[in-house]
C-alpha cells in the first residue's frame, strides 16, 4: 500500500513541493472498508497516449500520474470510443459503442448532439445504490439551457459546475460557468480579460465536493477540458525558458497542470482518510491533437502510432488509461484491448448497482480487483463522421479526413474503411478498406488485405452488421408518461413506469409520485407485484389535478422509484415538465389526454 507520505514523496521530487513537512503528511489507516468504494473518474480532454511519463514521455513532466501507474494498472490498449470528444464521451457514459450510441459526432452546422431520457448514465446507476454524484468540467452536449433531459442534473449528476455545451468548453477564461441551473459570472473575464481560469475552478470544486461527502460514497465525474487546443494557460510555469514556440510551451503546462490536478485530488483522498476507500480511473477521450499550432513531434508523441485526433488509426483512438486504489487494484501493466465502454458496467459492478444488459461493454471488475480475468470483447467497434480537419490528421488519412469511416478491431487484426463520401449506405465495393495485424505492425503501415482478403471480408461484415441508423434502447429505471400540458381544473392521467432493464431479479418495486403543490393526485392503480423479473416493468397510474386557478406557467412532476437487488437497496427517479396555460380554457379546448 502507498501512503499520503510516500505518494507525495515520490511526486514531489519533480515538482517541488518538498516544503510539505512530515507532519502534514500523516498516513492514513491501514485498511479499506468493506463496502462500496467511492469512485472518481477523471477524462482529459485531448490527451495523447504517449504524453505521460508511464507512457514514454520525455520532455513534460507528470510525476503524480507516473505513480498512479506504477502503483496501480497501466493499461497498454485502452481506447477512446470515437476520435472526437463528444461522441467519445457519449459511448463512456453510456456504455454503447459509436454505431449505436446516441451522439455519434461533434456538433456540425451549429447542431449540439445530446443524450437523453432514452439512455441510462454510469451516474445514474450509482446514484440509485446511494452514491453522491457531480459533473466538474466539461458536460459537452446540449442544448445551453437549464431544465432539461441533456442537463446532467437530468442524467444523475446531483451537483454539475462547468460547460455545458461542446463550443463553450473552448474557452479557457469564460465569461461565466453553470453551476446546476445557474449560469455563474466569472471575475475579471470576459471582453478579452483574463481573470479566472476555468480549469483551477474545477480543481477547488472537485476538491470540495470530496470534502463534502467524505463519509459517504461519492462518484465524481472530473473532466477538465485540458489539454484542448487552445494552449492557454495562466503561464507556462517550468517550460517558460524552453526554446518552444509559444503553442508548444502552454500546451505542456496543460498537461503539466491536469497531471497537478490528479495530484490534487490524491492528495485530498489521502487527508480525508478515504484514500484506501477510493477507486481512481484516470483517461482521455481521444488521441494526440495538433490543434492551434501545437507541434506533435516535438514531445515524441507519437510512441509509433499512427494518426492523431479525428483519425481512426491508433494515433487517434488509444489513450492512456490508469486505474488505482490501495488494496482495491492490482499493481501491473495491462495489454488487454480496453475501450471506454467497458467502464459503465465496471463502475456499476463495483458500487454494487445493477447495469443495462444491453450495453456494448464489458465489466473490468474481476481484472482490476483481482479476482480473475476480464472476460475479452470480440471485436471493437468504432465510427467517424467529422467535418473538421487538421494538416497531420488530413495526412495521415491520406486525404479521406472528410469522408465516413468505420474501424474494427479483433483480435491483433483491425480493419479500417472509409466511404466514398458522407453516404453510409454506399455499395461495398465504393469504401476503400486497409488491413492491418497490430501485433507485427502497430505503426499501422503495412496494409494486409490482398493477403488476407478473408479477415477483411469478416471485419467489414462487423462494421454493417454494428451500425443501426437508429436504435432503441431497452427501458431501464423510471420514466413518467404524462402530456406536455395541464389544464387548472381538469383531471389528467399520469404514469410512471419501473424498468427492470438489467439481467438480474428486482424485488419489492414501489413507484411513488410527487405533484406541485396544491394539486391533488389520487393513485389509479393496485400496489404492485413484489418480484420484477429481468426485462419486466411496472406501471403505476394516477388522477392528477391541477386546482382551479391555478397561474399560468412551468409545473414539475417527479417520480421516486425504489426496489431490491440482491439485497440492497435502489432509487430511481426522473423528473417531467408540465405547462398551464394563461388562462382557463385559452390554449387547449377538448384534447383526448383531458378525462
Amino acid at each position: 500500500m502507498t501512503t499520503r507520505r510516500q505518494f507525495l514523496a515520490a511526486s514531489a521530487a519533480g515538482v517541488g513541493i518538498a516544503a510539505l513537512t512530515p507532519a502534514s503528511l500523516a498516513a492514513a489507516p491501514g485498511s479499506p472498508r468493506g463496502d462500496r468504494p467511492n469512485i472518481v473518474l477523471i477524462v482529459a480532454d485531448d490527451l495523447g497516449y504517449g504524453e505521460l511519463g508511464s507512457y514514454g514521455q520525455e520532455l513534460i513532466r507528470t510525476p503524480h500520474l507516473d505513480r498512479l501507474a506504477e502503483d496501480g494498472l497501466r493499461f497498454t490498449a485502452a481506447y477512446a470510443s470515437a476520435p472526437v470528444c463528444a461522441p467519445s464521451r457519449a459511448s463512456l457514459l453510456t456504455g454503447l459503442h459509436s454505431g449505436r450510441a446516441r451522439v455519434r459526432e461533434n456538433p456540425m452546422r451549429g447542431i449540439q448532439p445530446s443524450i437523453g431520457d432514452a439512455d441510462t448514465t454510469v451516474a445514474e446507476l450509482l446514484r440509485a445504490r446511494g452514491y453522491r454524484t457531480a459533473c466538474i468540467g466539461k458536460w459537452g452536449f446540449g442544448p445551453e439551457e437549464p431544465d432539461q433531459h441533456s442537463h446532467p442534473n437530468y442524467r444523475g449528476f446531483e451537483e454539475f459546475y462547468g460547460y455545458l455545451t461542446h463550443r463553450h468548453a473552448h474557452y479557457y477564461f469564460p465569461q461565466y460557468l453553470w453551476h446546476n441551473s445557474r449560469r455563474v459570472p466569472l471575475a475579471g473575464n470576459g471582453d478579452g480579460g483574463r481573470g479566472t481560469y476555468a480549469p483551477e475552478q474545477f480543481s477547488r470544486r472537485a476538491l470540495q465536493f470530496i470534502r463534502n461527502h467524505a463519509e459517504e460514497p461519492f462518484f465524481l465525474y472530473l473532466s477538465p477540458n485540458v489539454p484542448h487546443a487552445p494552449s492557454t494557460v495562466p503561464d507556462t510555469g517550468e517550460y517558460s525558458d524552453t526554446d518552444w514556440k509559444p503553442e508548444d510551451k502552454g500546451h505542456a503546462a496543460q498537461v503539466a497542470n491536469f497531471d497537478r490536478m490528479v495530484g490534487q485530488v490524491i492528495e485530498e483522498l489521502y487527508a480525508r482518510r478515504i484514500a484506501e476507500d477510493t477507486v481512481v480511473i484516470v483517461t482521455s477521450d481521444n488521441g494526440r491533437h495538433e490543434e492551434g499550432g501545437v507541434t506533435p513531434a516535438l514531445f515524441q508523441r507519437e510512441r509509433g502510432l499512427r494518426g492523431y485526433k479525428r483519425n481512426l488509426y491508433e494515433g487517434g483512438i488509444r489513450v492512456p488509461l490508469i486505474a488505482w486504489s490501495p488494496y482495491r487494484i492490482r499493481r501491473g501493466v495491462v495489454n488487454r484491448p480496453t475501450p471506454h465502454i467497458d467502464l459503465l458496467p465496471t463502475l456499476a459492478e463495483l458500487g454494487g448497482a445493477p447495469a443495462p444488459r444491453d450495453v456494448d461493454g464489458l465489466s473490468l471488475a474481476p481484472l482490476l480487483t483481482g479476482t480473475g480475468p476480464a472476460p475479452r470483447h470480440e471485436f471493437l467497434y468504432w465510427y467517424r463522421n467529422e467535418r473538421a480537419s487538421t494538416p497531420l490528421a488530413r495526412a495521415a488519412d491520406h486525404d479521406r479526413i472528410g469522408r465516413i469511416s468505420e474501424a474494427v478491431r479483433a483480435g491483433d487484426w483491425k480493419a479500417v474503411r472509409f466511404a466514398p463520401g458522407k453516404d453510409r449506405r454506399a455499395a461495398d465495393d465504393r469504401w476503400q478498406v486497409e488491413l492491418y495485424n497490430l501485433a507485427d505492425d502497430p505503426a499501422e503501415s503495412v496494409d494486409r488485405v490482398a493477403d488476407r482478403p478473408d479477415i477483411a471480408a469478416r471485419l467489414v461484415h462487423v462494421m454493417r452488421r454494428e451500425w443501426r441508423d437508429t436504435y432503441d434502447r431497452e427501458p431501464f429505471g423510471v420514466r413518467i408518461g404524462a402530456p406536455p400540458y395541464a389544464e387548472p381544473g381538469r383531471v389528467l392521467t399520469v404514469t410512471a413506469t419501473l424498468h427492470n432493464g438489467s439481467d438480474t431479479l428486482w424485488t419489492e418495486p414501489r413507484v411513488q409520485l410527487q405533484v406541485p403543490e396544491g394539486w391533488k393526485v389520487r393513485a389509479a392503480t393496485r400496489r404492485p407485484r413484489g418480484r420484477l423479473a429481468p426485462g419486466a416493468e411496472v406501471v403505476t397510474r394516477w388522477r392528477v389535478t391541477p386546482p382551479e386557478g391555478a397561474p399560468a406557467g412551468r409545473w414539475e412532476l417527479s417520480a421516486r422509484a425504489v426496489a431490491r437487488c440482491a439485497g440492497a437497496p435502489l432509487t430511481y427517479r426522473t423528473r417531467q415538465a408540465l405547462l398551464t396555460p394563461p388562462a382557463k380554457g385559452g390554449y387547449f379546448g377538448d384534447l383526448p389526454w383531458l378525462t
